[in-house]
């Protein structure tokens, strides 16, 4: 069987398929990651064969303040965003186009897509093979178990409120339609037919195979799913087998400190954010690994309060957090799915700080399972709020229930479920 994988997205998008792409290789199976062009080395270092595409909307995110204004931008930002999204996806869908029907992708007898990149149930239906939509979180799918997740959301509501809230996945289709239309029509030499923005949904009507790439110990799979809907555990790539030496020689020397990382979420004020973390680390008698990724915290500002507070400080850039997580005392994060997925693998507590999107999500389910505290949004981010939830995360209760809820997840086999369940929807085909 080939698998051609299709992603679009932050690294936290497309690693889970990298790691995908690495399952089904060892399974004995071919896999092409078409991803965008920035994720070439990341696949070729876990022998991921790669097929690049344009980046797309993610040049918005290449410097901190891009970064930060497109997640906390204003009305007028949204409405620019709005005009001019759906023509930053015109290379992206002819670069799918490219890698599928004539690439590195040509011949596969199966797409598995994370939906995003928009091309992948439409590429699919060219080729006349199956679609399998591959998702970190439970967005196109609808239950009355819980929310949509694409917003904050109230957990509690009534069952029918939940599932009506789902229809925020009608969105992508109001911005993205035309230029899809456009594209079928001109390109793939498709006619229009119902539900063909709907990747949960099959050319003929029927209900695609979607599988959920978190774990059911986590967010239990819902009763009232259709066929072929299924949580299958994470997908993650093996940890490295050290960490880098400055961060061992950090480890060693004093006892399991506090991590904080905010990817590219902490807004239009990542200054503010590093002293409120540095502040709470100082407040709670902690020392501090701090991870700056995109600009969504300061390496410049945190180095200065962490002198002016005596906080024992490292800063980190990129490094495997499989690797780390397990070692630190608590996780203060954004709750990006992939983040916390890392985090209830580590078995150690949490602090969610939410920022957009699908975050005050995860900070309800880690709360919900008792590993966290209430959710602290970035918007009321300060140091002795934080410091207040760090001490709830270390109690022993909250420690506990993340060292046995680790458990369970290591011993769930998330990929070897999905690259079966891929094999059956190739099968079923042929």
């Amino acid at each position: 069987m080939k698998a051609l994988i299709m992603s679009l997205g932050t690294r936290g998008d497309v690693q889970p398929f990298v790691a995908l792409g690495r399952a089904l290789g060892a399974a004995g199976h071919e896999a092409v990651l078409c991803a965008p062009h920035r994720f070439a080395e990341l696949a070729a270092g876990n022998g991921v064969t790669f097929a690049g595409v344009d980046d797309g909307p993610l040049r918005q995110l290449d410097s901190p303040a891009e970064a930060g204004e497109a997640f906390a931008g204003g009305v007028r930002t949204r409405l620019r965003q709005i005009r001019e999204m759906p023509s930053m996806f015109d290379e992206v869908l002819a670069d799918s186009w490219q890698v599928a029907g004539h690439g590195a992708g040509a011949g596969a007898d199966v797409v598995v897509h994370n939906g995003q990149i928009l091309a992948g149930q439409h590429v699919a239906e060219a080729l006349g093979i199956p679609a399998v939509l591959g998702l970190p979180l439970p967005m196109y799918v609808p239950t009355r178990e819980y929310p949509w997740p694409g917003q904050s959301l109230p957990f509690g509501l009534p069952g029918w409120l939940n599932r009506a809230t789902f229809g925020g996945m009608r969105l992508p289709t109001a911005m993205f339609g035309r230029v899809i239309d456009r594209w079928r029509r001109d390109t793939l030499g498709l006619s229009p037919r119902p539900g063909r923005h709907d990747p949960a949904v099959r050319p003929d009507g029927g209900p695609a195979t979607v599988l959920h790439a978190h774990s059911p110990s986590v967010l239990p799979q819902p009763a009232d799913w259709p066929a072929g809907a299924e949580v299958t555990g994470y997908w993650f790539l093996p940890p490295e087998p050290r960490l880098p030496a400055d961060v061992e020689r950090f480890l060693a020397d004093g006892p399991a400190p506090l991590f904080a990382g905010f990817g590219s979420m902490s807004g239009l004020a990542p200054q503010s954010s590093t002293r409120a973390v540095v502040e709470a680390a100082a407040l709670t008698g902690n020392r501090l690994v701090m991870a700056t990724a995109w600009g969504g915290l300061d390496a410049e500002t945190a180095d200065a309060a962490a002198a002016e507070r005596g906080v024992e400080l490292l800063v980190v850039g990129d490094v495997d957090y499989q690797a780390l997580f397990p070692r630190m005392a608590a996780i203060v994060h954004h709750g990006g799915a992939g983040t916390t997925g890392t985090a209830f693998a580590a078995g150690r507590p949490q602090v969610v700080c939410p920022f957009v999107a699908d975050q005050p999500f995860w900070g309800r389910v880690t709360h919900a399972r008792g590993v966290a505290p209430e959710p602290l949004p970035q918007r009321k981010l300060a140091g002795p709020a934080l410091a207040t939830r760090i001490a709830e995360a270390c109690a022993p209760a909250a420690v506990a229930a993340a060292a046995e809820l680790g458990e369970r997840v290591a011993r769930e086999r998330g990929l070897d479920r999905a690259v079966t369940l891929i094999e059956r929807t190739a099968e079923a085909h042929r």
